[in-house]
Parts: C-alpha cells; sequence; structure tokens
C-alpha cells in the first residue's frame, strides 16, 4: 500500500496519452480535436469540450492531488517526488524522440509533471524547514 500511495497521479495521464496515441490516436491523427460533448449555452453559444481539454482537466485534477500529497512527510512522500521526476524525465524524452508526443496537449502535459515536481519539492522544503530548529531558547533577531 505504501508503495502505491508514492505512484505520482501524473502518469496516469501519461499512460493515458501513450495508450491513446498508440492505439486509436494513431489511425486517427485528428483524435484529440474531438468532441466528448456539446451543449448549447443560454447565451446561443455552443460549448464542446474537446477530447485534448479533457486530458488537460484530468491532468490538472491530478496536480492538486499530487500537490496535497506532496505536504505529507516521510518515506513515502520522498519516494513520490523520486517517481515524480522520473515520470517528468519519461514525459521530457517522449516529447522530444517520438513524434506521436509532438503536440501541444502532450507539451501542456509535460509542464503539468514539472509543476508536480517543482511544487512537490517547494512544499516539502518549505515543509522541513518550518521543522527543524537551531539554536533552542536563542531569539533569531
Amino acid at each position: 500500500m505504501r508503495l502505491f500511495s508514492a505512484v505520482p497521479f501524473t502518469l496516469f495521464t501519461f499512460l493515458i496519452y501513450n495508450a491513446v496515441a498508440f492505439s486509436a490516436g494513431a489511425n486517427d491523427p485528428g483524435f484529440w480535436s474531438k468532441p466528448v460533448f456539446t451543449i448549447d449555452m443560454v447565451s446561443g453559444a455552443t460549448f464542446e469540450l474537446l477530447s485534448s481539454d479533457l486530458l488537460i482537466a484530468v491532468g490538472l485534477f491530478f496536480l492538486f492531488i499530487e500537490i496535497l500529497k506532496a505536504t505529507r512527510i516521510g518515506t513515502a512522500a520522498l519516494l513520490d517526488h523520486m517517481f515524480s521526476v522520473l515520470v517528468f524525465v519519461a514525459y521530457l524524452v517522449e516529447f522530444l524522440i517520438l513524434p506521436q508526443a509532438a503536440t501541444s496537449l502532450f507539451f501542456v502535459l509535460t509542464v503539468i509533471s514539472l509543476i508536480d515536481v517543482i511544487a512537490g519539492f517547494s512544499i516539502s522544503i518549505t515543509g522541513a524547514r518550518r521543522d527543524v530548529s537551531f539554536g533552542h531558547g536563542m531569539d533569531p533577531h
């Protein structure tokens, strides 16, 4: 259970993107531009949620969960940070090497993964700084 809690949720958007890009999306380059659903608005406009928009929304939700997880301390948090770096490296390598990943959607997911890495370490460092006290009884001013 501990190891599963260390799995970065940004990995799931990476896996979803790859599952589509190398299966259904491989035969249909416009797959990410297809609407998932369409709603006629009161204003008379039509709202379309595209597949790419939905995956970005899922990625942002997972980023939120990762930021909440970054507030933990302990071995699981350290593993989570290390795995988040590995996920970001996988995103970056795939973005640079594979033509299926050379899309604006994949770039945005890569940036979400980078923010996960930066936020995770920043939050952990800030929390650790608060937990450490130097010079018991000394006034810091």
